[in-house]
């Protein structure tokens, strides 16, 4: 029996929304769906409400929980990632509080910036031991990461562990949709092109019957500008530098060091970013699982419709041998020629039985290529004192990354990484 490992199974709702995919998908039936995750309790919980699924289904697959990591890995197919090591309680709050004592405010913290560093740095370890042990048990599955921050993890999971790898994020699949919906703009017809890194990929190209639709799109957002709306930033940027940038206005505000300023206070009021706003998400999620848990455990009528994550596509492609087009983050290998060849790159991807072939996007715009790079900087430097273990790699990344460097002194953001790593504690690997 052919064997979808899934490390992270915990995440119930997206374990439910990931595998209900796969229990829709005719040409993925009959797998194993092997659960894995240390919550030994939300694992539970997960193993019911896909049992549940299953039956509602009809699927064929058969669900198993796994104990033992290694066991649930043997002999598997395909792996999808979706852990968050250390979670919101230490390690989000940690991220988010400690910096605040240096007067630096984070809305979401899991890409770069200084809470993105330190996420990385608690998880690459993780993810190390997971590509040794599928170099031992399941060599040739492809590994499917879901976890964020993508870029690194990808990169690390392709470079130093050997492990065939694509990273997946759904910002890709929803930036056409959210904008227009937002500029009031009809997609029927509308075809794109999108490429960059994950979180600041651009949307290069946008047509309808071979017209450009930028002039009109711009427009509409300057238009829009005048009022309070939810994604201020990314009109901003777009306004100001020319292309749309996939990622919302939340997240693209601390990756760049004109938003989240304390020099320039009221510029949080007026491109309304919301502060300290995965932390909000995190308890909001909390308790809302709580009241969620019942309706899903014990729900022996659950329905499920095959959500837009690209895992199932995938698999299904490789599968059937007919072709299907994700945006994968894989590595940059002469794909965009203005970015650097050990960068992670997000681009148009064919998938059949031959597995994931990214296709050749050429150069950026110069302006969205430098862009991309102040980000790929910190990335490079986050690896580098994950590989290396050198205390001092992790000030260089702090140091170059755009948001910590623009608001904090080079003595202060050593002494802020030297305070968020005694706090880690165990969480982190030792550094020398």
């Amino acid at each position: 029996m052919s064997k979808i490992t899934f490390l992270g199974a915990g995440s119930t709702v997206f374990a439910k929304n990931v595998l209900g995919d796969v229990m829709l998908t005719p040409a993925l039936q009959g797998f194993e769906l092997a659960l894995f995750d240390i919550d030994q309790e939300r694992l539970s919980d997960s193993q019911r409400i896909l049992e549940n699924l299953r039956k509602t289904t009809g699927s064929t697959c058969r669900i198993k929980a796994y104990t033992d990591r290694k066991e649930a890995l043997r002999g598997a197919k395909y792996v999808i990632n979706a852990i968050q090591v250390g979670g919101y309680d230490p390690c989000t709050i940690t991220d988010f509080e400690i910096p605040k004592k240096y007067g630096l405010r984070q809305t979401i913290a899991d890409t770069v910036g200084i809470g993105g560093i330190f996420r990385n740095l608690r998880t690459i370890p993780v993810m190390l031991d997971f590509a040794a042990d599928m170099q031992e048990v399941c060599p040739d599955a492809l590994f499917m990461n879901y976890t964020n921050p993508m870029a690194v993890l990808t990169n690390v999971m392709i470079t130093h562990g050997g492990i065939r790898t694509v990273g997946l994020c759904h910002s890709v699949q929803v930036c056409i949709p959210h904008l227009f919906k937002n500029l009031g703009m009809d997609t029927e017809g509308v075809q794109a092109k999108i490429a960059g890194i994950n979180h600041m990929a651009w949307l290069l190209e946008v047509t309808k019957d071979g017209v450009d639709l930028y002039p009109e799109i711009k427009r509409r957002a300057a238009e829009k500008q005048k009022e309070k709306h939810h994604d201020m930033v990314r009109f901003e940027l777009m306004l100001k530098f020319g292309y749309y940038v996939t990622e919302s206005s939340e997240h693209n505000a601390e990756y760049h060091p004109y938003f989240i300023k304390r020099t320039y206070p009221e510029l949080i009021e007026k491109l309304n970013i919301p502060l300290d706003e995965y932390p909000r998400r995190c308890v909001e999620q909390i308790n809302g699982w709580k009241k969620m848990r019942d309706e899903l455990v014990n729900n022996q009528n659950l329905t499920h419709q095959r959500s837009l994550e690209y895992a199932s596509y995938i698999m299904e492609a490789i599968e059937t041998n007919v072709p299907y087009k994700i945006g994968g983050n894989v590595m940059n290998t002469g794909l965009i020629t203005n970015l650097p060849s050990d960068a992670c790159v997000e681009v148009p991807c064919l998938v059949d039985r031959s597995g994931i072939s990214p296709t050749y996007v050429g150069e950026l715009p110069p302006q969205c290529a430098a862009l991309n790079q102040t980000n790929i900087n910190t990335q490079r430097l986050t690896i580098e004192a994950a590989i290396t273990r050198k205390k001092e790699h992790i000030y260089h990344a702090a140091m170059l990354d755009p948001h910590t460097a623009a608001e904090l002194s080079l003595d202060d953001i050593v002494s802020l990484c030297d305070d968020l790593i005694e706090a880690h504690g165990d969480w982190l690997p030792k550094f020398s």
